[in-house]
């Protein structure tokens, strides 16, 4: 039987480990198929060049063969990208990643996160401020997954938020009027929401609003798993996700 191939896949790597004595399991966030994993044969020997080539953050067209969930990797075309120096925006980017390793189902395309995705790399080469690009990104990442919800909107009312206000959040629900079953979070400022529905992800009261909500939020869909990359942030002192 004939196995199913694919050529010219637009794909990142989110992450790779040690498969066998010669190879490599790498989980891929690729266009077309969503999450993915390939195995990388022989990618650990002296002569090949698959192991610098399958790095994080760089933008590859691949292709693979196989019609299960464990694919082998075929080819590997690798195109210019952003380059991540800053330890916070490389640290941000590994956070991203692992979101999506950990989080995402198997071959469930997201287009649309994907150029997110995109958009988040290329912000974090450039920003020496990294929290906004967070933000903006865990929100396209709920959104993909059917959690996402507007700051200015109260979800069990159908009411917009009031800034004389104080609100509720509901990973299931967003932000809700009442402390209902669920509600993890409690008096929110509506000024603050009304400002993040503006854009303003810059002040000290919406940057710590919307860490509260996404990190309750990222929790709620970890179902109780640690991420590594937020331990990162914690050693090294960096202002995080």
């Amino acid at each position: 039987m004939s196995r199913e191939a694919q050529q010219q896949e637009p794909a990142y790597v989110i992450h790779r480990r040690p498969w066998r004595e010669t190879s490599l399991m790498v989980d891929l966030f690729t266009l077309n198929y969503g999450r993915l994993s390939v195995i990388a044969r022989g990618a650990v020997g002296n002569k090949s060049p698959l192991k610098a080539q399958l790095q994080p953050f760089q933008p590859l067209l691949l292709g693979w063969v196989g019609r299960g969930d464990l694919k082998t990797l075929t080819e590997v075309d690798v195109r210019e990208g952003p380059l991540l120096h800053r330890t916070a925006s490389l640290y941000s980017g590994l956070y991203l990643n692992e979101l999506m390793q950990r989080i995402l189902p198997q071959a469930d395309p997201h287009p649309t996160l994907f150029a997110a995705y995109i958009e988040a790399l290329e912000q974090l080469a450039q920003a020496s401020d990294v929290e906004p690009v967070l933000r903006k990104f865990e929100q396209a990442f709920a959104a993909a997954l059917g959690y996402g919800f507007s700051w200015d909107l109260v979800m069990d009312t159908g009411e917009p938020v009031h800034s004389g206000q104080t609100y509720c959040y509901n990973p299931e629900q967003g932000i809700v009027a009442n402390a209902s079953r669920g509600v993890c979070l409690q008096n929110l400022s509506g000024e603050t929401l009304l400002a993040l529905a503006s854009g303003d992800y810059e002040s000290i009261a919406s940057r710590r609003l919307s860490k509260r909500v996404m990190r309750a939020l990222t929790d709620y869909l970890l179902q109780g798993r640690p991420l590594n990359s937020r331990s990162l942030f914690t050693h090294h002192s960096v202002r995080s996700s």
